[in-house]
């Protein structure tokens, strides 16, 4: 399989900065952006979209990304996920990430089909953590950084299994949900959290 690659990115001008999210679709948590301005060299091998690599790897690629390359990152907390919804809350995220950067890009490159309401210069490109290497590399670090804050959640409010589902709503996390009740980290604006907080 291909890897990502700066095809994409060639002919953009610089700084050229890679943007992508972690977690629209968990019940709890926030969500998490990154964004990436990539050096000419020195780029770490193995960078991918971050779905296709181990937590173990991740880590170690977003230590290694956080000493070469410029990264911001942006997060959207539950309340304001629940205030203006997930698409709204991801493109707040996605704004404070390039905005964390300190610089004006020349190009940002989002992954995904939408943009947030600003006046960089940007191109949306569908699928883009598995073709353009800055994407890729924000994904790498936005999953790891979110994958953090639910690890350290799952600590303070241990039964829903967040050190190992991050928040989605599988199985284990329902059951405990509907057992023990909504945390305050969880999205009362999602559907399963709102029927979890309805009087039986």
């Amino acid at each position: 399989m291909p890897r990502p690659s700066r095809k994409l990115e060639l002919n953009h001008p610089a700084p050229l900065v890679g943007v992508d999210e972690a977690g629209r679709g968990p019940l709890a948590g926030p969500v998490v952006a990154a964004a990436v301005v990539l050096p000419e060299k020195g780029v770490p091998r193995g960078i991918d979209d971050s779905k296709k690599l181990t937590a173990q790897v991740r880590a170690e690629l977003s230590k290694r990304l956080h000493k070469i390359a410029l990264v911001g990152v942006g997060v959207a907390t539950v309340e304001e996920i629940d205030q203006i919804n997930i698409f709204w809350a991801t493109m707040l995220a996605m704004t404070r990430a390039v905005e964390a950067l300190g610089i004006a890009p020349g190009m940002v490159l989002i992954d995904g089909n939408a943009k947030p309401r600003w006046d960089h210069p940007c191109t949306t490109v569908v699928g883009g953590d598995a073709l353009c290497l800055s994407i890729a590399a924000a994904s790498v670090i936005a999953k790891h950084h979110r994958d953090q804050l639910m690890i350290a959640a799952d600590a303070e409010h241990p039964g829903y299994g967040w050190a190992s589902n991050k928040g989605y709503g599988c199985p284990t996390h329902r059951e405990a949900l509907n057992r023990l009740g909504p945390t305050p980290l969880h999205r009362r604006s999602f559907a399963p959290v709102a029927q979890a907080l309805l009087p039986l």
